[in-house]
């Protein structure tokens, strides 16, 4: 992928979290981007093939992300997933904060975007399990859903800008607390 193909999906992504879903139009896209909209064009013919990269390029910020927790050469702990879903190194660059809210309301219109989301889900799910299962979960699924809604969850309600941002720390803490009484991990 070109340098300024990365920088106009940047951009994209940029408008997404800042603006919400429906600014984001390949005229809007063209001007944030300080280009002519035929040369935008130039990269992505239609709306649908833009929205078709910006979906990729985030799936792949994901992918990598969850193969640096893999490569590990002990499978992740319990704690080590909280913590890596609660510091979502992925979403940083990509204005996780701003932008998964944004995703979750886009994937209820674009097919594409819902399939996004569910293969994200989809991952945490299956490491979140076998950690679960490894620590001695007699229902790691149910275990696994509970613990992804609330930290997801956190998202919203914690993420930058939101009313209890400020809460982010303590709410932290408390997850891990709970992850330590509850699957004996220290943190």
């Amino acid at each position: 992928m070109t340098n300024r193909r990365n920088q106009i999906l940047k951009t994209a992504i940029e408008m997404i979290a800042d603006e919400g879903y429906a600014a984001l139009s390949m005229r809007a896209l063209a001007r944030a981007a300080q280009m002519k909209l035929g040369a935008l064009q130039y990269h992505f013919r239609t709306s649908d093939d833009l929205l078709r990269a910006v979906v990729s390029y985030i799936a792949n910020a994901y992918d990598l992300s969850f193969d640096s927790l893999r490569r590990k050469d002990n499978p992740p702990s319990v704690r080590d997933l909280v913590i890596f879903v609660l510091d979502d190194e992925a979403g940083k660059d990509l204005l996780g904060d701003r932008l998964l809210p944004q995703l979750w309301a886009m994937q209820q219109v674009e097919p594409l975007v819902s399939d996004l989301v569910e293969d994200i889900y989809r991952q945490y799910l299956q490491v979140f399990e076998g950690a679960l299962r490894a620590s001695g979960s007699a229902a790691p699924r149910a275990e696994a859903l509970c613990l992804m809604s609330m930290l997801e969850g956190s998202t919203i309600f914690m993420g930058r800008g939101r009313k209890w941002a400020k809460e982010a720390k303590k709410v932290r803490k408390t997850i891990l607390a709970f992850i330590e009484s509850k699957y004996g991990e220290a943190v």
